[in-house]
């Protein structure tokens, strides 16, 4: 039976798994954490600890593998990584391919997961869809008839970096208000602490009293989880920026929606576990931006975490 090396070099973790040709279910898997201020040489040395882990002297056929991060993906070269140093102009698909002497694909997380998502998961039998990941970042993914669409460099689907805010503040791009910068996890984090810390002493007491007791007092703890969670129990300011991140993804859906017309939104990441009041905003902000004669949905990706390594499956099928 052929055997699939599914890989997933995230922005926060590594992720690798075994399946078998045609299989829904894994036969191993591992996954770790990046340590902080990690960089490209510490991530490849802990993927080969997990990789050798999961093989045991088994050889696979083929490697598919999901890079969170810009590739080239007829070389299957990483151009670099937003998130972990490094990575520059790195010919990943050439070093695996040597080290483990099968053939290996790469190509960008947001792509690989929409591959997954309409092999395996939500996207089943839609012939036109864009995977949204909202994260450590905010990236795309589209399948136009029935097949990935990369665009003339494999730089199709940044939705994150569709500015929604010409006067917002600046993201790791450089540009000003983009989805990323307002919708992201470490940004909304990042936006919490700074509002946070900005308070006169005689307020802290009153705003952010959920953020503040669910971190015992140490905003260095904040994450976009503890933001989603304190909005949860009804945090006004971790509602404020939850909203926020919302309404700034359904800006760029409902543009997305108006510019290619696909019949469906399929949305993952950790961000779109935060609560019933942000896909609510989601919608009704992507349905007021959307024509009214456009017709489309947006739902939850049905294979969770999991989308870019299934759709690492498919990328490595699709080269057999």
């Amino acid at each position: 039976m052929a055997l699939i090396l599914a890989l997933d070099f995230g922005g926060t973790k590594l992720a690798a798994a075994i399946a078998n040709l045609g299989s829904r279910e894994w036969l191993r898997y591992e996954r770790r954490l990046s340590p902080a201020n990690t960089d490209a040489k510490t991530d490849l040395e802990i993927m080969r600890s997990l990789i050798y882990s999961l093989l045991q002297n088994i050889k696979p056929t083929a490697i598919g593998v999901s890079f969170g991060g810009p590739v080239d993906a007829v070389t299957g070269t990483v151009r670099l990584s937003h998130h972990v140093a490094g990575w520059e102009n790195i010919p990943l698909k050439k070093l695996l391919e040597q080290e483990f002497g099968i053939l290996a694909s790469v190509d960008n997380d947001a792509n690989v997961a929409a591959l997954g998502e309409h092999r395996f998961g939500a996207g089943q039998g839609y012939d036109s869809l864009f995977y949204i990941t909202i994260s450590t970042g905010v990236g795309g993914g589209w399948i136009l008839n029935g097949k990935p669409w990369r665009g003339a460099s494999g730089m199709a689907g940044e939705i994150g970096h569709i500015v929604v805010d010409p006067a917002g503040p600046i993201c790791l791009c450089g540009k000003q208000g983009c989805v990323e910068r307002f919708a992201s996890g470490p940004y909304m984090a990042q936006e919490v602490r700074e509002n946070l810390l900005k308070e006169p002493d005689q307020l802290r007491g009153q705003r952010g009293k959920i953020l503040r007791e669910l971190v015992n007092n140490n905003l260095d703890l904040i994450t976009g989880k503890v933001v989603s969670e304190a909005a949860a129990k009804g945090d006004e300011r971790a509602i404020i920026i939850l909203q926020r991140s919302a309404w700034a993804l359904g800006i760029a859906i409902g543009n997305a929606a108006n510019l290619i017309n696909p019949q469906r939104f399929i949305l993952g990441g950790s961000v779109t576990k935060s609560g019933e009041n942000w896909w609510n905003v989601v919608q009704k902000t992507a349905r007021e931006t959307a024509l009214p004669e456009i017709d489309f949905d947006i739902v939850s990706a049905a294979l969770g975490d999991d989308a870019p390594l299934w759709g690492a499956v498919a990328l490595a099928e699709s080269g057999l």
